[in-house]
Order: structure tokens, then C-alpha cells, then sequence
């Protein structure tokens, strides 16, 4: 199969190699995808650089964790009917060397998602981390249907389909948007209203929230924001962090505890099964119901990884990057392992 990988981290023009490795494989309870699109995340690339000082947990790694395709193969225990199954998936390069950056990849048949025939394989490329982890932060501290949410961060990949996910499960949903550009993507998500941080002053910004009376916070960037979401929430309110721009942020203790405020951090790699399932069928069921799901800015082919992961690198996309690998008209040459 043609693959994308790499051997040693660094700059992506210099680690990262194309060519031609072996077919995977599938074992017992896993599916073989045929991969159309892979999606790009910031995780993927930070991985890539050794961002996080972990270094290579396995020899050879091919990127990314998300992408969308037909399975072709099927391993023990899986029943037949899945071959030729559209799919999305996700996780696939989490505790294991190689993702979706290939012809193929094998994941556990759980990971592997029915993809609604309203959306195209490249849009289900951009599901998996970023809408799993909008689900889990919308929903970790319990229903929101009847409440008021705010989602800090408007314009950003998960805070805007955390906005769509709150307002498809029954929420009233406040964004906060630091751009022209911002405001408008949190708009198209669903949002009730949205406020403009960088037009305002943090006080009247902050009593203009607390009217609005939000009981739950997505924050994109604890140590930025955890003040204002302090200052905004009630006495019991919750914030569900998924990022921050300072690996340790400061935060108000005393402000925090006199409220019971109740942060929770979220990592997607380690979401409880049961949650990762919840999503993916919320996920499906807010594009059934007309969610047209994320913006893409950018699409390469598999030959241009690393182009594509200079354009993440950048950052200030309009949207999700997303790699060409297959033109998947349909399927064939599917088999039972």
C-alpha cells in the first residue's frame, strides 16, 4: 500500500517519507478500511515535532488518528455484512503505531463508524478527535437539554461543533468569539448568541454573560480563560477544559472553591468507551438532522503530507486540512480474514 510515515520526529519536510509498505492485516474484532481521506489534527502534528517530550513509542509511525472510508476486510467476530460499509473512524493512531495517513488502515471494529450517506468521505475525515472531544465537553458534567452552555472559543474546530452538538441535545448556547471571523463560524454552528471579546470591555463582557446565566463552560484555553469562566458561572457551576496554552496555568483556587466550581479535563485518547459510543451516535444524529459539520479549508493529496502539516502548523485556517488518498466510487475486492 502507499503510506506516509515517519522514523525519527522533527520538521515535517524532513521526517516525513512516502512509499509503499505491506497490507495490514485485520485480526479478530477488527476491520480493514480502505482510506479515502485522513484527517489532520493539531494532535497528530504535536506528536510529529515531540511537542509533549514523549519521543517515538514505536519504530515507525504513520500519521493521524481519523479518516473516512469503505471497509474492504474484516477480521474473526465481526459480522460479514460490515464489508463494503461507508465509515469514519477514529483513534486509529492512539497506542498503536499506524493511522490513517494510507491506503489502509486496521482498527478495532468499534472504532469504525456507519458514515450517513448525506456526508462525503472527506467530511467524515474531520469527525473523530475534534467531535468526540465536543461531545465529551458538552456533556461530561451531565444533560444539558433546558440549560444555558457557553463555549469559549468561537471559530475553532471543536468549540464549533461543541456549539452544534449543545444546541441538537436542547441547550441554549452562548459562544465567545475573539474575530470577525470567529463570530461568524460560531454563528453558522448554532450559536443563540454570540459574544465579541476583543470589542468589549472584560467587565461588561462578564455581566452581560452572567445575565445570559450559563451553568456549563467549554474552554479551548484554560489558562486564558479560566478568570472569565470563573467570573460568569454560578455557585455550582462546571467548565470542561480540552486545552491550554500554558502547560501550567494559574487559576483562581479561592474564587473557584467558595462557588464549587467543577473543572474537568479532557483527554481524548482516554474518553470511557461508553462516552466515545455516546458521541459517535450523537455525531451522526446531528448530521442526519442537517448539521452540515466542519468547514474545510484545505485538501492534498497523501504526497503532500507535508505541505498539509505545515498549513496546521500555521494555524488561522478557515477550516479542517484534509489528505486525498483514494477515489472510493465503491468497493471491491472485499474478503473475510
Amino acid at each position: 500500500m502507499k503510506a506516509a510515515w515517519y522514523e525519527r520526529q522533527g520538521p515535517a519536510r524532513e521526517v516525513l517519507v512516502v512509499g509503499e509498505l505491506e497490507d495490514p492485516v485485520p485480526g479478530a474484532r477488527e476491520v480493514r478500511i480502505r482510506i479515502a481521506a485522513s484527517g489532520i489534527n493539531p494532535g497528530d502534528v504535536k506528536k510529529r515535532q515531540d511537542a509533549f517530550g514523549y519521543g517515538m513509542s514505536y519504530p515507525r509511525v504513520i500519521p493521524h488518528s481519523d479518516g473516512a472510508g469503505v471497509i474492504d476486510r474484516i477480521g474473526s467476530g465481526v459480522p460479514a455484512e460490515r464489508i463494503g460499509e461507508r465509515v469514519w473512524c477514529y483513534g486509529a493512531q492512539s497506542y498503536r503505531p499506524f493511522g490513517t495517513a494510507a491506503e489502509f488502515v486496521v482498527i478495532t471494529s468499534r472504532q469504525a463508524i456507519a458514515l450517513p450517506a448525506s456526508a462525503s468521505f472527506a467530511q467524515g475525515a474531520c469527525l473523530g478527535i475534534p467531535a468526540i472531544t465536543a461531545h465529551r465537553a458538552v456533556h461530561v458534567a451531565g444533560p444539558v437539554e433546558g440549560t444555558t452552555v457557553l463555549v469559549q472559543g468561537g471559530g475553532g474546530a471543536v468549540a464549533d461543533c461543541a456549539i452544534a452538538l449543545a444546541r441538537h441535545a436542547g441547550a441554549r448556547v452562548l459562544a465567545i468569539a475573539r474575530s470577525d471571523a470567529g463570530a461568524a463560524a460560531a454563528a453558522r454552528a448554532g450559536a443563540n448568541d454570540v459574544f465579541r471579546a476583543d470589542h468589549e470591555d472584560r467587565d461588561a463582557l462578564v455581566a452581560r454573560i452572567r445575565a445570559a446565566a450559563p451553568r456549563h463552560v467549554v474552554e479551548v484555553d484554560l489558562a486564558a480563560g479560566i478568570e472569565l469562566d470563573e467570573a460568569a458561572l454560578p455557585l455550582g457551576g462546571t467548565i470542561a477544559a480540552y486545552a491550554s496554552s500554558d502547560a501550567s496555568p494559574a487559576i483562581p483556587f479561592w474564587p473557584l472553591l467558595f462557588k464549587n466550581i467543577s473543572v474537568h479535563f479532557l483527554g481524548s485518547d482516554d474518553f470511557p468507551a461508553p462516552a466515545k459510543d455516546a458521541a459517535a451516535a450523537a455525531i451522526n444524529a446531528a448530521l442526519a438532522s442537517g448539521w452540515p459539520g466542519f468547514r474545510i479549508a484545505h485538501r492534498l493529496p497523501l504526497t503532500a503530507i507535508a505541505e498539509a502539516h505545515e498549513l496546521v502548523e500555521r494555524g488561522r485556517l478557515a477550516g479542517r486540512v484534509v489528505l486525498d488518498v483514494a477515489d472510493l466510487a465503491e468497493a471491491n475486492d472485499c474478503h473475510v480474514e
